[in-house]
């Protein structure tokens, strides 16, 4: 695959906007996309933030795709702690099991589209596994230069007029569609072979066309299910204790979460929370959130 992804990206205004604002230190600023656009795209964020300390943010791993747009300076990334970052206008990013390190100077502004795996078939014509493990830079000169000058309702609405346009069939085999939406209903709290079951494939071809078309095998996808829903609660303003996120979310016990956390964040939950210098957004389950009228 080439190492570029052109998307010339250019719908009706987006549902009442979901935001958490703090004008002196920072802003996020949440938007659900266009119903033609819902089976590939969860959802806009947008985020100014500045004022901060310097330092690198985790991007914790997900079942989500990631397209991040930079208004200001270029997004800052390396895959590894000691690789040097590179600069982004605009990327692409798949599934992942590590965390990617972001670097700033204190101060990030841009939006983030967050893709189901059908995403990358309707809007980049490839597989979501053309982009797993991977950063991959976009080129949306024209769109960017748009969002810039525009207000966060006004930039939602660009989005949903240019992901339109870029729609095109998404031809995913019915049983890995399903197989994937399986996993992320249960989140996490699958076996495979029952996956395999539903599905009416064997384990193997289950395992094969499912990391050929995502990136990662059915069993790292629970994975990646059950740590968003460990997240989630972590994140929350009110969460609970640990052991109680362990249970919650179907880990044997807390020092089984605390393996994976080590695993996909590189640290354990309280110290994600501690070293995080930009803020951490709660408005995704609603526990910190507003609404704003587009």
């Amino acid at each position: 695959m080439a190492a570029r992804i052109a998307a010339s990206m250019c719908g009706a205004p987006p549902d009442p906007v979901a935001a958490w604002i703090d004008m002196n230190v920072a802003e996020h600023v949440e938007a659900r996309p266009a119903p033609a656009l819902r089976p590939y795209v969860r959802r806009y964020s947008g985020y100014h933030y500045r004022g901060f300390a310097p330092g690198v943010h985790l991007g914790l791993p997900s079942s989500a795709l990631t397209v991040v747009i930079s208004f200001d300076e270029p997004t800052l990334v390396a895959l590894s702690p000691g690789e040097p970052p590179t600069g982004y206008a605009a990327l692409a990013s798949g599934l992942s099991l590590a965390p990617a390190f972001i670097h700033h100077d204190g101060a990030q502004y841009g939006v983030q589209l967050d893709l189901t795996p059908a995403g990358a078939r309707a809007l980049f014509g490839v597989p979501a596994a053309a982009l797993a493990a991977a950063v991959l830079p976009l080129d949306l000169e024209p769109l960017t230069d748009r969002l810039r000058t525009a207000s966060w309702p006004e930039r939602f609405t660009l989005l949903d007029a240019a992901l339109t346009a870029r729609l095109r069939p998404a031809d995913a085999a019915p049983e890995l569609v399903y197989a994937w939406q399986r996993v992320q209903r249960s989140g996490g709290d699958l076996r495979v072979g029952e996956l395999a079951a539903e599905t009416g494939w064997s384990r193997r071809t289950l395992c094969s066309r499912f990391t050929a078309e995502y990136g990662v095998g059915p069993k790292d996808a629970l994975r990646l299910a059950r740590f968003g829903r460990s997240r989630r609660l972590v994140q929350r303003i009110d969460r609970p204790a640990l052991a109680e996120v362990a249970a919650a979310c179907g880990y044997h016990d807390q020092a089984h979460l605390a393996r994976e956390w080590r695993e996909f964040a590189g640290v354990a939950p309280s110290r994600w929370l501690a070293a995080e210098e930009l803020p951490i957004s709660t408005s995704q389950d609603g526990s910190a959130a507003a609404t704003l009228e587009p």
